[in-house]
């Protein structure tokens, strides 16, 4: 019971909201606040729009222009080994791909996480759309 008085208090320090009253509540009223807290209504995603998330790119303020440059050159590296793999017929061992991918999306919302925070969300809920895109022969040469 502690335990959750304990992570009350540390979720409304993190929120920066004035839960007094909430953490001197007896166990019984915390579990009723925590029950009546609904869940966000699931929202049927938006269909990735890969044009206009270059566009949105190219526009951000957030990362300068060599660091674009440098950015744009790792991408036509990763596309250029995706086109290999498919090339020679290994679609099967395109997962190995997976982990710079990561580590470039990874690099991506780390220089947009405090210059363009909405553009950083874009990214990161688009993550795996853009990855079945890549991973998908068919689809990744509608693209490239």
């Amino acid at each position: 019971m502690m335990h959750a008085v304990r992570n009350a208090g540390i979720l409304c320090f993190a929120l920066g909201a004035s839960c007094a009253a909430l953490l001197a509540a007896p166990p019984r009223a915390l579990a009723q606040a925590e029950a009546s807290v609904a869940p966000a209504p699931a929202r049927k995603p938006e269909p990735l729009d890969v044009q206009a998330l270059k566009e949105r790119l190219r526009e951000t303020k957030a990362i300068g222009f060599f660091t674009k440059l440098e950015l744009q050159n790792q991408v036509n590296d990763l596309l250029q080994k995706f086109r290999e793999y498919y090339e020679n017929g290994q679609n099967d061992r395109v997962a190995a791909l997976r982990q710079p991918f990561d580590m470039l999306v990874l690099k991506v919302l780390a220089l947009l996480q405090d210059g363009d925070p909405p553009l950083a969300r874009t990214i990161a809920a688009s993550r795996e759309a853009i990855w079945k895109i890549l991973a998908d022969p068919e689809k990744f040469k509608s693209v490239s």
